[in-house]
């Protein structure tokens, strides 16, 4: 008999049915986009302010923006533990992307409702 024992970090599960989960949320908000800009008016700064002065695209962008950055989180974050063997150069680089995140959905919340 075969005893198995189960080590690591037990995210697997979570991380892919995210990966999921924002790829339908982000593929959701381009047909979405694409549907409003090609069946509406031709897009001028005019009609690109009004239609993000409206609350439910603020939110389906922020949406959209929160949902890219945890797909790319969950990727660069797999690449970077698969392939950056030394542990401190991983860490470096790990924060780096988080604050680099941080810093664009910040960006985009200024954006969005300044």
């Amino acid at each position: 008999m075969v005893s198995r024992i189960v080590v690591g970090a037990h995210y697997g599960w979570r991380d892919w049915l995210a990966q999921r989960v924002t790829a339908v949320i982000m593929a959701a908000y381009t047909v979405i986009l694409a549907a409003v800009l090609l069946l509406g008016a031709p897009i001028n700064y005019g009609v690109w302010r009004d239609l993000f002065a409206q609350g439910w695209m603020r939110v389906a962008t922020l949406l959209f923006a929160v949902s890219v950055a945890w797909h790319m989180w969950i990727g660069v974050r797999d690449i970077l533990m698969d392939y950056v063997k030394p542990v401190a150069l991983r860490l470096a680089l790990q924060v780096f992307v988080i604050l680099t995140v941080a810093g664009y959905l910040g960006w985009t919340v200024q954006i969005l409702w300044r």
